[in-house]
């Protein structure tokens, strides 16, 4: 009696020490999934996004190496993942922005065909992220990051990488490079792409001199969905190194979709040469 007695126990232990085990390796289970899983799919699509910034800006040199360094023809490889790498042609119907630099009167632009008000459409290679919900542009040569998710009132944004964009105090030069991005077909990739792109015909180049006290304008226009005007605001105002002097008034509100204009005026001795340049680069392929 008394060992059968004993031997019910040792079975009764036996199954509540593997109940005890499975129930402990279930909550283990559990836990990982609830706090583990969410923090590594977190990091995963922030390295995602520190990726393709990373990628954007090896894009960026290579538009530079075409400008700049007359290479006839640029091609890398890249993993684009978390989102899609979209070329948004110049003449696309909703532009993300347009640029124009006009004389603060009004009555001419500084850009070809150099009728009042004429715009100038840069195009772009856009990386647009499912996962983080955020956009890396390469646009008129700088890269910009902006969310999809408006925070409030405004759509903010922030840039990654500046265009050439340059004033020489000493010669009283201000150089604004303009790059414009067209391809013949519609582009977008996912995974694993090659970029190829190459410098079409020769740069357009003008040169114009501003007289002492004279203003021109720079005009901003950014798309309402699209709007990386506080990053190029924060540029153009802030970063370029224009002489705080010159710069006289800046109109309208970054991050609203509406336009901004920046009034700068010569305030040097001598005649300001303003010089503009355009760079078409064809995508050929992502």
């Amino acid at each position: 009696m008394d060992k059968n007695s004993k031997s019910d126990e040792s079975g009764v232990s036996e199954a509540i020490g593997f109940m005890l085990i499975f129930g402990m390796v279930i909550v283990g289970i559990g836990l990982v999934t609830l706090y583990g899983y969410p923090l590594l799919l977190k990091q995963q699509v922030g390295a995602d996004e520190k990726i393709m910034e990373k990628n954007m800006i090896v894009l960026q040199n290579d538009v530079k190496s075409l400008a700049y360094k007359t290479v006839p023809f640029k091609e890398t490889s890249l993993k684009i993942g978390g989102g899609s790498l979209t070329v948004y042609n110049s003449s696309f119907s909703t532009p993300s922005s347009a640029i124009e630099i006009n004389d603060f009167a009004g009555t001419a632009s500084y850009l070809p065909p150099f009728i009042p008000n004429t715009r100038f459409t840069p195009g772009e290679l856009r990386y647009e992220s499912v996962s983080s919900q955020t956009d890396i542009s390469l646009q008129d040569g700088a890269v910009v990051l902006r969310p999809q998710i408006n925070q409030g009132a405004t759509s903010g944004s922030v840039m990654l990488a500046e265009p050439r964009w340059f004033f020489d105090s000493t010669t009283n030069k201000m150089v604004i490079n303009l790059i414009n991005i067209t391809s013949t077909s519609i582009m977008a990739k996912e995974g694993i792409g090659t970029v190829q792109m190459s410098l079409v015909g020769e740069p357009y180049f003008n040169e114009t001199l501003i007289p002492v006290n004279q203003e021109i304008e720079i005009v901003y226009r950014p798309d309402v969905v699209q709007d990386y005007s506080v990053a190029w605001d924060n540029y153009i105002w802030n970063s370029w190194n224009i002489p705080q002097s010159y710069k006289l008034q800046r109109i309208g509100t970054p991050g609203t979709g509406a336009p901004i204009t920046y009034r700068i005026k010569n305030m040097g001795s001598t005649d300001m040469t303003l010089v503009t340049k355009i760079f078409v680069v064809n995508i050929k392929s992502i």
